[in-house]
């Protein structure tokens, strides 16, 4: 079994779990396992009749779960929260943590393709059984679609020079490693922008690929239902497009509107409460090292 250690450094890993406000003897949901920091230290706070619910659709995350009685490892995506916890006749739960994007260990592994540090085959997929690479997407996408991913998801507001220039190189040359990739999308920015575009135009790919936004939005829907009242939702985000959804969610019920539905007196009624008015982010020291925690942003919201 992998230290969980060198498959993933947990980020806010204290105040997440704090967050989860942790009854001894409760039920707990950890949404991205990943190399399980965040499930290790919900099991060390629990007692022996607690439970831990880990979701993780990754081979990998899969091979580091530890061997605990308490936890029960689903390998399937967190979409599917509610029909797990109603296979495994659970109601509703105490606590839902989720630890969202990529965990370091994908960044780190250059054959997964989530890197333009390394020189490997444009894959991206977090769950490898799946079919659709951003080989795929690079290469078959129409310009209007990548033109569309590109701003949508990765919030490059000038993206037209580069969907030209994918479309320019993949008539002639498919474009199939991440230095291809790095090396055309490099040529249409100046230097200094250049490590910015790479970041956002490999997030975009990796979101398209995973449909993540669509995920996390049936996943977050469904947490009203599941957590008991009084239990937690804590969620640490990654980019603004997750965050968003998950402070509509706190501050309206959906994830989709930024402010609740009213009565005909003006009262609205929300399934979360804020815990954390501000923000949730890490520390310089945190920051420092662990790159990945740079842009975490952590919510927490109580159950009504």
């Amino acid at each position: 079994m992998n230290d969980e250690t060198t498959y993933h450094v947990p980020v806010l890993l204290r105040q997440s779990v704090d967050g989860l406000d942790i009854r001894p003897d409760g039920t707990y949901v950890d949404l991205t396992f990943g190399g399980g920091g965040h499930s290790r230290e919900i099991l060390r706070r629990l007692g022996p009749c607690g439970r831990l619910i880990a979701f993780d659709q990754d081979e990998q995350a899969y091979a580091n779960r530890p061997d605990d009685e308490r936890l029960i490892f689903v390998r399937h995506n967190f979409r599917y929260l509610g029909n797990f916890l109603r296979y495994l006749d659970i109601a509703q739960v105490d606590g839902i943590l989720g630890d969202l994007g990529v965990s370091s260990h994908h960044f780190d592994a250059p054959e997964r393709g989530f890197s333009f540090r390394f020189d490997a085959p444009l894959d991206m997929r977090m769950d490898q059984g799946t079919r659709l690479t951003a080989a795929d997407v690079v290469n078959g996408a129409t310009e209007h679609d990548l033109l569309r991913i590109l701003q949508d998801y990765g919030e490059i507001q000038k993206a037209g020079r580069l969907v030209r220039a994918i479309a320019a190189e993949r008539a002639s040359n498919p474009i199939l490693t991440t230095t291809q990739l790095r090396e055309l999308a490099k040529a249409t920015v100046p230097a200094p922008e250049q490590s910015k575009l790479l970041a956002k135009l490999f997030q975009a790919l990796r979101i398209e690929v995973n449909g993540e936004m669509t995920v996390l939005a049936e996943m977050l829907m469904q947490t009203p239902r599941y957590i008991r009242p009084g239990g937690r939702l804590v969620i640490i985000s990654y980019h603004s497009l997750e965050d968003r959804m998950v402070k509509n969610l706190i501050r309206s019920g959906d994830v989709a509107k930024a402010d609740a539905d009213k009565d005909i007196y003006g009262r609205a009624s929300v399934p979360f409460e804020a815990v954390n008015r501000k923000v949730i982010v890490p520390d310089d020291d945190e920051i420092a090292a662990n790159s990945r925690a740079r842009s975490a942003r952590l919510r927490i919201a109580s159950r009504n």
